[in-house]
């Protein structure tokens, strides 16, 4: 039984990361802070806008180690047979 050929088309997947998460509890604490008291809401903020900007920083990183472009050796669909006149 022959080995498949090695693929050419490369899939990147991000990294995992727990910033979803701190943005979210910061979200979180913003909302409980405007009904109970507001230095909640102030740490919240913080929170959410600390990891809003790592969050940020992680994914422009991600983005430029990515290959610019990539060799395929398939076909693409062409679109002139996808338009229905």
């Amino acid at each position: 039984m022959s080995q498949p050929p090695e693929p050419t088309e490369l899939i990147y997947l991000p990294s995992g990361s727990a910033m979803p998460a701190l943005v979210a509890a910061g979200i979180a604490a913003v909302v409980i802070g405007l009904f109970t008291w507001w230095p909640y809401a102030a740490v919240g903020g913080l929170m959410a806008l600390a990891g809003l900007f790592v969050w940020l920083r992680v994914n422009r990183a991600e983005i430029e180690r990515m290959p610019r472009t990539q060799h395929t050796d398939t076909a693409p669909i062409p679109l002139a047979s996808l338009r229905r006149d």
